[in-house]
């Protein structure tokens, strides 16, 4: 565990200093949110009902962009091959890197959320359903994103790549996630479809890092 967290830390470090992590995406995310009121109106009611979907939308295509970077920096200086060779299973430093990657850009995306729900008209109980969807929901995009960037890793352009490997796994969560936000708002129980979420990361947490630590096996060789 003490690897484990030594790498937590470090890539902490490195997306914070490099400023490409959680600034890159947190602005990304309000400008794509903040695009919308002016190209579909100011109109309350219009904004309330698309808000949710857009706002996880938006979270979505933020967190795709610092995916490509999670292996792809450390294989060309070598770090990956030095984390491959410690003590530790490879899956335990995959899944150190997708808590990293969720701590810099997932978490800074929650807690941005809310003042965007609030720009797109949407009712306080439906704000507190999305903070709780993408709480939940968000684990599982590093997690899904790390089975495609270690795919990627070491390929030229492969962020194109990503995307496309990427985004049809995302749609479950994005369903389920609007879903809790549209019942939240309607005073429906949110409950089931979170307990979905939770159960999608949980899903994930298991078995994305057996299958990154695979794909990132594939590239070092």
């Amino acid at each position: 565990m003490t690897v484990f967290w030594a790498v937590v830390r470090r890539d902490l470090l490195l997306a914070f200093r490099q400023g490409g992590g959680a600034g890159m995406a947190v602005t990304f995310f309000v400008v794509t949110v903040t695009l919308f009121p002016l190209g579909v109106g100011p109109e309350p009611n219009v904004l309330a009902r698309i808000g949710s979907g857009v706002v996880w939308v938006s979270a979505l295509l933020a967190a795709l962009l610092s995916l490509d970077r999670l292996f792809q920096a450390d294989l060309e200086d070598g770090g990956l091959d030095l984390l491959s060779l410690s003590p530790e299973p490879l899956e335990i430093i995959v899944l150190a890197k997708c808590l990293a990657h969720w701590l810099s850009t997932g978490l800074p995306l929650i807690a941005v959320a809310p003042l965007l729900g609030l720009l797109m008209g949407m009712p306080g109980a439906g704000i507190g359903g999305l903070v709780l969807a993408m709480l939940l929901g968000t684990p599982a995009l590093s997690l899904i994103g790390a089975v495609g960037a270690g795919l990627t890793a070491g390929v030229r352009r492969g962020g194109v790549l990503l995307s496309l490997l990427v985004l049809p796994l995302y749609i479950p969560i994005l369903i389920f996630g609007v879903s809790a936000v549209e019942a939240a708002a309607t005073g429906l129980t949110a409950r089931p479809h979170l307990l979905i979420l939770a159960a999608m990361s949980l899903f994930t947490a298991v078995l994305a890092p057996l299958a990154a630590a695979a794909a990132v096996r594939l590239a070092l060789e």
